[in-house]
């Protein structure tokens, strides 16, 4: 058997500098989300240490009765904030850099290909650890989601999910979407990609 890991994003968060909380519409999202984990068994949730992460990892626990760890490679490649006195303009011009130079160090935070691998150690971790059958929820961040894929997947894959994956890779996690991964004899495979159905109610 295989185990299943949920790569969720956080809800909507605030629009202000700092490690922020997720807005009510952000609420309304993981209140959602967590009625979908409610349906299936889960063994563990990971959360990353940001405040939006934890706070939509709160209410999937709340209806799932799973414990939640914090795990810090679930955090983001950088926050605003991290760098006193970075504008955010500046912050979405560090940001893009990185996205399309992978192995660009930015002032503060990770590369994209740093943060894809702490992830990737982490997935194969849990994957390792975890009893055949198992439902992993991991809630942490869009720029880390596609870090990872866009590292560790062919383009043939992920264009499969998205033309022009890789191009367009700012924008296709949306809050509280859904990256479902199968991990089995050693490998993982993308199952889904940024689902939101559970959205839609």
């Amino acid at each position: 058997m295989s185990v299943h890991i949920f790569l969720v994003r956080h809800g909507i968060k605030e629009k202000v500098v700092g490690d922020v909380s997720i807005t009510p519409e952000g609420i309304r999202q993981a209140q959602l989300t967590a009625h979908y984990f409610s349906r299936i068994h889960v063994a563990e949730i990971l959360s990353s240490p940001l405040r939006r992460a934890v706070e939509t990892a709160q209410y999937i626990a709340l209806q799932s009765g799973s414990t939640i760890r914090i795990d810090n490679r679930l955090r983001e490649r950088a926050n605003w904030g991290d760098l006193p006195g970075q504008t955010f303009e500046e912050f979405v011009e560090m940001w893009e850099r990185c996205t399309h130079e992978p192995d660009y160090l930015p002032p503060v935070g990770d590369s994209a290909r740093q943060a894809s691998e702490r992830l990737s150690l982490l997935l194969k971790e849990i994957g390792d650890d975890s009893s055949p059958g198992s439902n992993i929820v991991m809630v942490t961040h869009g720029g880390l989601i596609t870090d990872y894929l866009v590292n560790s997947c062919s383009q043939r894959v992920l264009n499969e999910f998205h033309p022009n994956f890789v191009d367009n890779q700012s924008s296709l996690v949306s809050e509280c979407s859904i990256t479902k991964l199968q991990y089995k004899n050693g490998l993982f495979m993308l199952e889904g990609f940024a689902d939101i159905e559970h959205l839609k109610l």
